[in-house]
This record gives structure tokens, sequence and C-alpha cells, in this order.
């Protein structure tokens, strides 16, 4: 089922007496889920993914601009007659119901057309048990059940109505680390099986990369960037999108762009091909760094961490807006490492594809011909 927003807003009245006026959560959104794909909802607290979720389910009414589904204008019909499957954060089990209880009352309360034989319903119970891989819990309750089985079952829930659109709101975020890899694994898989059009929101970027068709990064009520993970990853619009996604984080410097040349403090690190001189924010992404004796971008090491197959350099810059930067390189880049102390100046290459440049005022991005050095 494709769903389509049109300049979706939503006004909450202000409570601040010093600056009164309405707060404006979701802030003229359009956007178009294709049928079928898995979009992930990405932002900080409060950028007012949540309030777009409910949007899309009408359990909120906006203030302006139109929900559809398919072809059919839903802004105006409730969330009980929209054929939509939700998950909350806290699951919302019922505690006095088992598994299977918990699973069947959805189809409980189906009526007219669409009510259910008793066999009818346990089947569909079964089914969806089955999916998600509780069937063999259908008697225990809640409280008996870990986090990762109880989330199982809130989703089992909500898909025994096949529902036309399936809404997650921050499941993961009750699970602890392993749990969380795991079962969000496990909705990809049900995902795709399924092919319902599933909305996934989260504060959690590498959840939201790892799972999505397609991510939407909001701020502040306001879409920053829409695009395929990896393309966003690849090519953020704007400064905020760069810093948001990325583990470890991307690397911040304060620049110049002098006579068609980038420098970070003292050191010309790259060619800029003809980007007017400006103040600006040089981002790195970790792996961007390349050691080299002869590289122009010079770092005081703090310290080496070993990971396995890669290590991380870490170290410090006079120009970095954070307390150190981080270099991720090969394990094979160990040996030249070795003989490094602390205090030690490092010196790296950079590669261009992993550098970007921002407007120091309004921290946009700024397009040119790069060229590593």
């Amino acid at each position: 089922m494709k769903v389509v927003l049109k300049d979706l807003t939503k006004k909450f009245p202000g409570r601040d007496r010093r600056n009164p006026g309405d707060v404006i959560a979701v802030n003229h959104f359009n956007f178009e889920i294709p049928d079928g794909k898995l979009i992930g909802l990405l932002g900080p607290s409060g950028c007012g993914k949540s309030t777009a979720l409910n949007l899309i389910s009408g359990l909120l009414q906006p203030t302006e601009g139109r929900v559809y589904f398919g072809e059919e204008d839903v802004t105006d019909i409730p969330a009980e007659h929209r054929g939509i499957g939700l998950v909350f954060q806290n699951y919302a089990l019922y505690p006095h119901l088992n598994v299977k209880q918990n699973i069947l009352f959805p189809l409980q309360n189906l009526k007219g057309k669409d009510k259910l034989s008793k066999e009818e319903m346990i089947e569909k119970v079964m089914e969806a048990a089955r999916l998600v891989q509780i069937d063999g819990l259908m008697e225990r309750k809640p409280r008996e059940l870990s986090g990762g089985q109880q989330q199982r079952v809130a989703i089992a829930r909500a898909l025994v109505k096949r529902p036309r659109v399936l809404l997650l709101d921050e499941p993961l975020s009750n699970l602890d680390a392993r749990l969380r890899l795991q079962t969000r694994e496990e909705i990809r898989r049900i995902q795709k099986e399924t092919g319902i059009t599933t909305v996934f929101v989260t504060h959690d970027q590498d959840e939201a990369m790892s799972i999505s068709d397609r991510i939407v990064v909001m701020k502040e009520g306001v879409v920053q960037q829409i695009g395929a993970p990896q393309e966003v990853y690849d090519s953020p619009t704007n400064l905020f999108v760069a810093k948001f996604l990325g583990t470890p984080p991307i690397n911040v410097f304060a620049g110049q762009i002098r006579e068609n040349k980038l420098y970070i403090g003292a050191d010309m690190v790259m060619q800029t091909g003809g980007a007017a001189d400006r103040d600006v924010y040089v981002g790195i992404r970790p792996e961007g760094f390349v050691r080299n004796d002869a590289g122009a971008l010079r770092c005081r090491l703090d310290r080496v961490e070993v990971m396995g197959r890669d290590i991380s350099l870490i170290c410090t810059n006079e120009a970095a807006l954070s307390p150190v930067v981080r270099a991720i390189l090969g394990a094979q880049s160990i040996p030249e490492t070795e003989h490094r102390k602390e205090g030690d100046f490092v010196t790296f290459s950079l590669l261009s594809r992993k550098v970007f440049l921002f407007d120091r005022k309004t921290e946009e991005r700024i397009y040119f011909g790069e060229r590593s050095l």
C-alpha cells in the first residue's frame, strides 16, 4: 500500500509564556512511501518523527495537509478504520492475557463482513505466531516472556489483521544491544516476507540504516534529507545530517577556502576546484584518513585502539570542533604506528569522497571538484 503525505503539518499550543505561539512538531512534510517498502523515520528526540507516525496512523489529526493510502484520502478516517498495525515502544500487551489471547484480541473486535469464525481466527493467530517465531509460547503471560519475546508478540498482534500499513514506534529501545541487533534483523525478515508497507521510527541511526529501504532524517519538525541509507551517508545535504549519521561520528574541523585550496588550521589539505573563498566546516569520515608520512593533515597522537580487523588512531587537532579526532585504518597499518608515541605528530592524506564542506553560517553543503592530496 502506497502512503502519500502532502504538506503534513502539526501544531500544538505553546506553553512558554516568554515565547508565546504554537509549537510546530511537523512542518510541511511531503513524502511518498512506495508500496511494500520499509521506511526509517530518523532523528533526535523531539524532532517530530513520532508525531509524524501518529498522523499517519490517525491517532493525531493534522493541522494542515492530507494523508493518502493509495488513492484514498484517509485524513479524516479514524485510526481503527485505516487498516494499520501499530507497535508501541512499550509493546502495550495485556498482562492478564496469554500470548495467544493477546494476538487474538484484534480479531475478536472485527464486525460485519470482516468478522471471522473461531477457526479462522485461530488459524490467523497461529500464522502470525509462526511468522515471528513464538508459536511455542502461546500459553505464557507477558510477565513470563523476555523483552525480545514480548516485542514479537506485539508485532504478531499488529500483523494478525494483515494491515495495509505497519507502523513501528521505537520498538527496540527497551532491548539490550545484542537483542536489538537480532530483533531488527527479524523485523526486516518479517517485512520482506509479508510485503507490508512499513514505517519504522527510531533515533538510532544504525537501526535505520541497516534495515530501511529509504530513510527520512528529521530535525525540529522539518525533513532534512530523504534517500537510500548509503546515499544519505555518502552525500549528506547539510552538517546536521553528516553529524547525525555514522558510527563513530564524522570528524568536524573549522577550515577555510582560500584561492581554490582548503586549509585546516595551517595545513593545506585539498584543492577545492573553483569554490569561492570563505570560512567552512570540514567534515571527514573516520574511514577517510590514510596514514601517510607525506600527508598534508597533521594531528597529535593520543592513543591507538586495536579493534580486530581495524585500528583507530585517537588524535587531537586544534581546528577540530570535538576533543578528539578518530581515524579508522586497516589492521595492516599497525606496524606503521607501533613506533609512534603519545604526543607525536601523525600525518594523513585524505580520501576526497569522504570529505565534505559546509558553509560556516548556513551549515549547508558546499559542492566542489574534489581531489585528494
